[in-house]
């Protein structure tokens, strides 16, 4: 078909003008198909007569119907998207930018070549390109409106699906009420059904007409649980009677009961030689009954004092401790052999030494220092019987206490002994943490335990020639108060009496002083640990007290060592201390060395025996540029404050058993701050700097004293002033 033909063929297409937003889009693109037809100047013909070239349909299904005697066509998309493929579009779409692409190239190479822009061939590529375009839209239209559709019943059944769920949850909810109410009726119970009832075959059987009426009560629930709530009052009545019958029955069976128990109490002499009989019979059945009975016998033996502390101490180990145990050391067969009071045996030998000094005075001159000493033997005499307490620890250290009683002295005294599964002979600082001797000193506040708390002991020592009881207590045990108070003793003192004697005394003073003493041998463990530390200059920091310091300290510990009383005295720098009347002769002496470059930083560390209940003092001198204390420079004070005032800081977790070891290292924290903010060179001179800055300081001094800031702030990191 010549092209003139196709020229003079040109369709009449009416619209729907109630289309969706793609139709009216579509109806823009046909305005711009049009224009392109105004290029080929093609001719209106009857549609009938119009014949299309072979080749893909683009245009939309047209319905044929007549208006004013002419066949017209009806363009509806939306009927063509329902009978069109989408995988058909897809390959259309395909091939029409493949062919789109052809064209494109094509016309590049006439361009290329010698053909004008104006020419036919030209002009028939820019055509079937435009073709292809209005394609390439209708193909996009249909695309758009393929996915409003899908979108449009997405939200259909999406509603469909809401309204369901919801009638769904209005269903749930009212079941969920119905089965509320249900409960509700379920669980309601009446007074009566608490009450076991008869039965209804027995109700029948056993209660009478009058009370059953089975005529009434068998169609009736309602009137047959009120007949059996009748015949159960009624059986209540009758068993009422019989239990008071039953009690007068009782007191009858009971008096009987005790005249056979006085027939029996007779008894028990011949009982009592039966089981004497029978001992080797139970020494060859291995029948421990008679080794219980035996220890029953010898607690009976102790003195008072003993037998109040085996009891109290028993006692509070089966109720809150059972890591502690206590047994019965001794000859039982010497205890028997006391038979008189320890006071009257004493006033008794007092006589006769009396007589004898009347008689042979110059016979007993000669012999004055050996009487003397066996009256000092006799007076300090223990009974043969003694307790030895164990306080175990977790970590499986035991504490061994021994109580011993002086008869004639009527005092308690105790010795002690420490077990432990590691071996604590490494370090040498230590040494006095475990000594027996000074281990219990100042349990309690000022208990010393070097003299006896009866002040009559005084006046007998004063007869034998006893000048302090403390020369005997390495032999003898210390006599702590607190030894007085658990074996039930108290004696007149200038304090306040707390009006308890006896067993009631021992009770009241048991719990916190078996706390006590456990928390000492946990400290003095403690400490034997750190000791071994500091002794090759490592301070251990546990990770809970890390937050206390900064994360970089150059100060280090250079040595640690033990000192006697007599050397801490003669320190320069620490009378100040002595004079306050704050360092005793039970206390521990240590000196540590902390060492920067050249500066050497010297402590004297004094120690409690209470310790971590009473912080170390700490006294310092610095070598550094000479010789500084905190007498004459205001920043040692300081620094000396912050390991002294300031030492709830340093506590770290209960019960504080890193204060020394924290102590320690904030006086390397301290020293650090005091050098690297001091003036470096004194004449002004420029120079390097021994001690370069590390540390961040919001002032570097404070006030007419220039003081310097020590108090570290945690998490800033920061140090400041107080």
């Amino acid at each position: 078909m010549s092209s003139d033909a196709v020229k003079k063929r040109k369709p009449k297409v009416i619209r729907n003008e109630s289309g969706t937003p793609e139709t009216k889009r579509g109806r823009a693109e046909g305005d711009q198909l049009s224009a392109v037809s105004s290029l080929v100047k093609f001719r209106k013909v009857r549609l009938r007569q119009v014949t299309y070239p072979a080749g893909p349909h683009l245009i939309g299904q047209r319905k044929p119907f007549t208006v004013k005697n002419q066949d017209v066509r009806v363009y509806n998309e939306e009927v063509e998207l329902e009978a069109r493929d989408p995988q058909q579009d897809y390959m259309l779409y395909k091939d029409t930018c493949a062919d789109l692409a052809k064209l494109m190239a094509e016309i590049q190479e006439l361009k290329a070549g010698s053909a004008k822009v104006g020419s036919v061939e030209i002009e028939e590529r820019r055509t079937q390109c435009s073709v292809h375009f209005i394609t390439l839209k209708k193909l996009n239209r249909l695309a758009h409106m393929r996915l409003k559709k899908g979108r449009d019943q997405t939200h259909e059944a999406k509603q469909r699906v809401d309204v369901l769920h919801l009638q769904l949850q209005n269903l749930l909810y009212e079941v969920m009420h119905l089965q509320k109410e249900i409960g509700k009726c379920l669980e309601f119970r009446s007074q009566h059904e608490e009450i076991e009832l008869v039965s209804e075959e027995e109700f029948f059987q056993e209660a009478p007409a009058e009370i059953s009426r089975p005529h009434v009560t068998r169609d009736d629930q309602h009137q047959l649980t009120l007949a059996r709530l009748d015949w159960e009052l009624e059986q209540r009545k009758r068993l009422a009677e019989q239990y008071k019958m039953s009690l007068a029955r009782k007191e009858k069976i009971q008096k009987a009961i005790e005249q056979k128990r006085e027939y029996l109490s007779s008894l028990q002499p011949g009982l009592q030689n039966i089981m004497q009989a029978s001992l080797p019979v139970q020494e060859y059945l291995a029948i421990p009954f008679e080794h219980m009975q035996k220890q029953a016998e010898v607690a009976r033996h102790l003195p008072p004092p003993l037998y109040v502390l085996l009891v109290q101490a028993g006692a509070y180990g089966q109720a809150c401790d059972k890591n502690l145990s206590v047994s019965i050391n001794g000859d039982v067969d010497e205890a028997k052999a006391l038979s008189r009071p320890p006071e009257d045996s004493q006033d008794d030998e007092s006589d006769s030494d009396a007589e004898e000094e009347q008689q042979n005075t110059k016979r007993r001159r000669a012999t004055l220092g050996v009487q003397l000493d066996d009256k000092r033997k006799e007076m300090l005499r223990r009974h043969p019987l003694s307790l030895c307490v164990d306080l175990k620890c977790k970590d499986g250290s035991v504490l061994h206490l021994f109580f011993y009683y002086l008869m004639n002295l009527n005092i308690l005294t105790v010795k002690t002994k420490v077990s432990t599964t590691a071996d604590l002979s490494g370090a040498v600082s230590a040494g006095e943490l475990l000594n027996s001797e000074s281990l219990l000193n100042c349990l309690y506040a000022s208990d010393h335990g070097k003299e006896t708390p009866n002040p009559a002991n005084r006046y007998q020592f004063d007869k034998v020639g006893i000048t302090t009881f403390g020369d005997y207590v390495s032999d003898l045990g210390h006599p702590y108060v607190w030894v007085q108070k658990l074996g039930g003793l108290q004696f007149s003192s200038g304090g306040a009496q707390s009006g308890l004697t006896g067993s009631a005394l021992s009770a009241s003073h048991m719990e916190r002083t078996m706390k006590l003493l456990r928390g000492r041998l946990q400290a003095r463990l403690a400490l034997h640990k750190q000791f071994s530390s500091l002794e090759h200059s490592i301070i251990p920091v546990s990770s809970e007290c890390q937050h206390l310091f900064p994360a970089k300290v150059v100060s280090g510990l250079m040595r640690w060592t033990l000192m006697s009383h007599q050397e801490f005295t003669e320190l320069g720098f620490v009378q100040h201390v002595l004079k306050a009347d704050l360092v005793h002769e039970t206390d521990l002496f240590f000196m540590a060395a902390v060492e920067r470059g050249t500066a050497r930083l010297l402590a004297a560390v004094v120690m409690n025996p209470r310790y971590p209940e009473v912080a170390p003092l700490f006294s310092l001198s610095l070598h550094w540029k000479g010789e500084r204390s905190g007498r004459t420079d205001d920043n040692l004070r300081v620094m000396e404050s912050e390991v002294n005032v300031f030492h709830s800081e340093l506590q770290g977790p209960r019960p504080g058993l890193q204060l020394l070891t924290n102590q320690i290292q904030r006086l390397c924290v301290c020293l650090d701050v005091y050098l690297e903010t001091e003036s470096q060179v004194c004449d002004g001179s420029e120079g390097p700097k021994e001690f370069p800055r590390e540390k961040m300081c919001l002032r570097t001094a404070r006030g007419p004293s220039r003081l310097k800031p020590f108090k570290y702030n945690h998490p800033q990191g920061f140090f400041s002033h107080r």
